[in-house]
């Protein structure tokens, strides 16, 4: 299978296959169309490279004169500035039970409160054994009991649900 990072997309000089070029110079200014050989003797006496750019119709390219390292370099770090702004959010995940302790509940709510803080999404799991699965309302309200303690901190993105042996909730940070 071929990796997909390696994968050529842009057309530069020579591999244009379009016999006629639609040019676009370093100024703006457009010129042509122009036959493909004419198009890359003027791109070479500038001293420069032609990149296609697009497709007019299925016999024109759309093609730039430029400095094809320098757009490379400028695409790169374009990206990795991109990528230097993006927020990454964690999913984060709080189990508990339906009879869960008072102090227990305590730590847990602490932890989660401490994820929330650090700007991650939480999914807090209320797992049923056995037989307590008949008995869903007392799972609901250990949820809510829950809730209350880290409500100050977080929204919820997504109200209880049941999913097999577990109720699910996703909660938020709280905007500002």
């Amino acid at each position: 299978m071929a990796d997909i990072k390696n994968i050529k997309t842009d057309f530069v000089n020579r591999e244009i296959r379009a016999k006629q070029v639609l040019i676009i110079n370093e100024d703006g200014t457009k010129n042509g169309p122009l036959n493909k050989f004419e198009a890359l003797k003027l791109a070479e006496e500038a001293g420069l490279d032609l990149l296609q750019v697009g497709m007019q119709d299925n016999a024109t390219a759309i093609a730039k004169i430029l400095d094809y390292g320098k757009f490379k370099y400028e695409q790169k770090r374009k990206q990795k500035e991109n990528k230097k702004n993006q927020v990454k959010v964690e999913n984060k995940e709080i189990r508990l039970t339906v009879g869960i302790g008072d102090h227990d509940m305590d730590t847990k709510a602490r932890k989660a409160r401490e994820f929330l803080e650090a700007g991650d999404r939480v999914k807090i799991s209320l797992k049923f054994k056995g037989r307590e699965i008949t008995f869903q309302e007392f799972g609901k309200e250990t949820l809510e009991k829950f809730y209350k303690k880290i409500e100050d901190v977080a929204k919820v993105e997504k109200e209880a649900k049941l999913n097999t042996r577990f109720l699910d909730m996703y909660v938020v940070p709280k905007k500002g």
